[in-house]
């Protein structure tokens, strides 16, 4: 019998969202579940991160992978975190933020929720 574990569903419909050009954000990423203003996604890019600022608080929960995460107001402010397997990283709305120089094997949950503006909208990462 083949079992298809919650990742591999969550792989193919990345795959398939990038195919029919549905992916959010245009990345590849799948959407799994939402609720509320949470909404939960499955993250695996491959050698770039080009996603843009959000609207929303987010959390990431490194599944595999080790890189560094980059969080700031602009360029000029980002500070650099490595990350590994079964880290949390919490990135405001708004930031500017993105994962650079990580491996071939990087995969994250990614849940953004909250109000438009996040939860403490006056923290200065607003556009």
């Amino acid at each position: 019998m083949n079992w298809i574990t919650p990742i591999d569903r969550a792989r193919e419909a990345i795959v398939a969202g990038q195919l029919a050009g549905t992916s959010p954000f245009g990345l590849p990423a799948a959407q799994l579940r939402e609720h509320g203003t949470m909404k939960m996604f499955l993250y695996e890019p491959r050698g770039v991160d080009e996603q843009p600022r959000h609207d929303q608080d987010e959390v990431y929960v490194v599944l595999s992978g080790n890189g560094i995460f980059a969080l700031g107001v602009d360029e000029d402010s980002l500070e650099r975190t490595r990350f590994g397997p079964g880290d949390a990283i919490f990135a405001p709305a708004g930031a500017l933020h993105r994962f650079e120089n990580f491996s071939d094997d990087f995969s994250t949950w990614v849940i953004m929720y909250g109000p438009s503006g996040g939860e403490w909208p006056d923290a200065g990462y607003a556009d």
